[in-house]
């Protein structure tokens, strides 16, 4: 699981994007001409994405946030010389620790990304331009009250550490690792399989209605349609136990809730034979000021397999976590009883 987490405010729109870019493809099911026209490629898509090299937690070429807020993309120049840097600390950090240190998971265990994606992006965040989220400040102090209780409870934990979601937008950002979207295009509707968390959207294609506003979802319902070649995803019916993200590099808008005013409107527009351009808008009334959003090119790598996620198996995390505050409690008195 993901070690919890919080990075500076500031730290938000300051780095350079990198990725993986990890794709695989094999033949989908046969598709009517309609949506062969629509997608464009009548294909199993499989994307990947590394967090660990999407938001850096490195500055970036060019100073600090307040510099890139004014530099939405870093240049040739300054990219390569990142991806050279982060090379070498990668390299560094695989080095022997100091004496009785354990370590922690290196590479092998991850999906670090090692090139700055082909838009060169210093935030996922395009929308503002200043790649900042505009939060409210009553989600921001509930946020803050679920990261600084992690180890009071289990309900204050990331639902994606106790193995339940990782909710969305979160479920499509990329993570430290299992960074895999298998899109899978049939007559009728779009299936989307995240290899993190093993979860998967049936997406109908018919503009069905949603289902009642009194059910309410993890991951919220989904419904699709075609605008020109681009599928557009609109989810809502969520509850209001989920995060908006889970990864410890999503910043500030990790520990975020999700409302039952949420709103997702997702578009995948093939950019080129290897290219999906996706992008989301997030719109919450209860959580932020205006609508912001989010894009990211998701890009082809045949070699790419599936693996199971098998979350709960072996999760020691959350009674680890619990266990360790309370050994904590009793010596420093660090933590607060569980209410």
């Amino acid at each position: 699981m993901e070690a919890t987490g919080r990075r500076s405010p500031d730290a938000q729109r300051s780095h350079p994007i990198l990725a993986q870019n990890k794709f695989g493809f094999a033949r989908s099911l046969t598709c009517n001409g309609e949506c062969r026209s629509a997608v464009g490629l009548v294909l199993l898509l499989a994307a990947a994405l590394s967090l660990a090299g999407t938001i850096v937690t490195a500055q970036a070429a060019r100073g600090g946030a307040h510099a890139a807020a004014a530099q939405p993309h870093v240049t040739e120049e300054e990219a390569a010389a990142f991806e050279k840097r982060t090379l070498q600390q990668r390299q560094a950090a695989e080095q022997a620790g100091p004496t009785g240190d354990v370590g922690t998971y290196n590479d092998f265990w991850s999906d670090p990304g090692t090139k700055v994606i082909s838009t060169r992006q210093t935030s996922l965040v395009v929308d503002p331009p200043d790649g900042r989220v505009p939060i409210r400040s009553e989600a921001e102090k509930i946020r803050d009250q679920n990261l600084g209780r992690n180890g009071d409870s289990y309900e204050y934990m990331s639902v994606w550490d106790r193995c339940i979601t990782r909710g969305m937008p979160g479920a499509m950002f990329p993570a430290g690792y299992n960074n895999a979207y298998q899109i899978l295009q049939t007559p009728g509707y779009v299936a989307i399989l995240h290899e993190m968390i093993h979860e998967a959207r049936i997406i109908p294609l018919d503009r069905r209605p949603h289902v009642s506003s009194g059910i309410a979802l993890w991951m919220g319902d989904w419904r699709g349609h075609w605008d020109g070649r681009t599928l557009v995803v609109e989810t809502i019916n969520f509850g209001r136990k989920g995060w908006i993200a889970t990864g410890a590099a999503s910043g500030r808008i990790k520990g975020i809730p999700q409302s039952e005013a949420l709103r997702v409107v997702e578009r995948f527009t093939p950019a080129d034979a290897n290219t999906i351009q996706y992008e989301v808008t997030v719109e919450d009334p209860a959580m932020y000021i205006r609508p912001w959003k989010a894009a990211m090119p998701l890009g082809l790598d045949q070699r790419y397999p599936i693996f199971e996620y098998a979350c709960h198996e072996g999760n020691h995390a959350v009674p680890n976590i619990l266990s360790g505050a309370r050994t904590a409690e009793q010596t420093t008195g660090r933590f607060a009883k569980p209410k």
